[in-house]
């Protein structure tokens, strides 16, 4: 018998959100980002706009935690639009991604208070 392992489902980890469509935004991400998770920790590119996993470090913009991925996405090819968390949510912890550059609980925590600090709480 085959084993089967069921992936993280869109909005699997979204706690709350705002009345209506408050806390989401149509965001693009960025081609080469590759296959994203849902609950992937964005990052905003400031010369393009578009977003990318938030790095632990980097000088585009995209270091710093702003939003939070609500389906997965294969962006490995080209640009994609999508929905995501950018204010006032609660996300549980456990079910955030993150870029493989962000490797230790400090980095992760870090990535948490940025999301925090627009709104994104996570629990």
């Amino acid at each position: 018998m085959a084993i089967l392992t069921e992936r993280q489902r869109a909005v699997e980890g979204l706690l709350s959100e705002g009345p209506g469509s408050i806390s989401r935004d149509a965001i693009t991400i960025v081609s080469g980002a590759g296959v994203l998770a849902p609950g992937t920790v964005l990052g905003k590119i400031t010369a393009s706009g578009k977003y990318k996993p938030a790095t632990a470090t980097g000088s585009d913009g995209g270091q710093t935690a702003v939003a939070v991925l609500v389906c997965g996405v294969d962006a490995t090819s080209a640009d994609v639009e999508v929905t995501a968390i950018t204010r006032n949510a609660e996300w549980a912890i456990g079910d955030l991604t993150y870029d493989s550059s962000v490797d230790d609980d400090a980095k992760k925590l870090a990535k948490r208070t940025q999301l925090a600090a627009v709104g994104i709480i996570a629990r």
